[in-house]
This record gives C-alpha cells, sequence and structure tokens, in this order.
C-alpha cells in the first residue's frame, strides 16, 4: 500500500516550510516521521537553535532511532502499537529508557487499536476510551503503576501543550 500522495521530495520540502514555520511562530510541532528517519534529522538539525518542542507522534522505531530523537530533545508518543504482539514487542523494550517528562501516550485514533484488546470492538475503531489500556501496557513495560505513568505523562502533555492543571 502506497501512501505517498506526492513524490518524497516535494514532502521534505513542504515539511521544512512547516518546520520553519512553527519555528518562526514558536509553535510545536507534532511529527509522523514514516520510513524517513534520516530525512527528519536532517530538516531538524537545520533548525536546532530554535526548534519549538516537536513531539514525535506514534513512534514505531528503533533503539538508534530513539536515542537520536532524545538526544535532540524531542517528545516520544507511544501509541497501541506497543499492544501488537506482531510489531511492537520492541516498544516494550524501549520504553523504559524515555525518561519521565519526555513521554507521552496516544490513541492515534480512529487508527491502531490495540491487538490485545479483549474483547475486541465491532467496530475496530480505536477512540480515546482505549487510552486507559494503552497506559496500561507502556506502565508494565516500564515497570511502574499506572496512576505514577498518568502522572506523569498527564504533566508532560500539560507542560508541552502549555495546558492549565484541572483540579
Amino acid at each position: 500500500f502506497n501512501r505517498n500522495f506526492s513524490e518524497p521530495a516535494v514532502q521534505m520540502e513542504v515539511f521544512e516550510k512547516q518546520v520553519k514555520l512553527a519555528c518562526d511562530m514558536n509553535k510545536p510541532l507534532f511529527l509522523h516521521e514514516r520510513e524517513a528517519h534520516a530525512e527528519l534529522v536532517d530538516i531538524l538539525n537545520k533548525y536546532r537553535d530554535r526548534l519549538p518542542p516537536a513531539v514525535v507522534h506514534c513512534f514505531t522505531g528503533d533503539a538508534a532511532a530513539l536515542d537520536r530523537y532524545l538526544e535532540m530533545g524531542l517528545w516520544i508518543g507511544i501509541t497501541g502499537w506497543i499492544c501488537d504482539e506482531r510489531r511492537g514487542l520492541h516498544l516494550r523494550d524501549l520504553v523504559a529508557r524515555i525518561p519521565a517528562g519526555k513521554l507521552m501516550i496516544e490513541t492515534d485514533g480512529p487508527y491502531l487499536l490495540p491487538r490485545d484488546l479483549d474483547p475486541k470492538p465491532d467496530s475496530r475503531r480505536n477512540e480515546p476510551m482505549y487510552l486507559p489500556h494503552v497506559a496500561r501496557a507502556v506502565a508494565a513495560a516500564r515497570g511502574e503503576t499506572p496512576q505514577v505513568l498518568a502522572a506523569h505523562t498527564t504533566a508532560t502533555a500539560r507542560a508541552f501543550f502549555a495546558l492549565p492543571n484541572v483540579d
């Protein structure tokens, strides 16, 4: 399945313009890197000295990619991919390496329904109500309680997106 609706060179050109705009306006970046780690890093490095907060959404990469993103000061988003016994098992080892304050949990709804949900919803649509399931999987892989994980990932999201505390 080819997801490229435009040529990769055009995608990189437009992406760089978006990164520059985010830098100029000091707005956070929500990045989705799909088989373009080197290109993403190259573009971000051009703006590194003025890069606003940026999260690598739906991280599914390897240890080297994770290390590089963390070295660059990026945040890491983990989705229900970690619940996929076919493709996400490597994330269970990697999530423990993400410092509190740099980790976010995501649903990626309506996609990436956690494969280990039981029972599975008839719709096969991922929704925010499954975020606690993802959080439990991430917490278990990190050796944390779901409550501890929820506290630090909520604080991370609030800080990243400049959201107010709600008590």
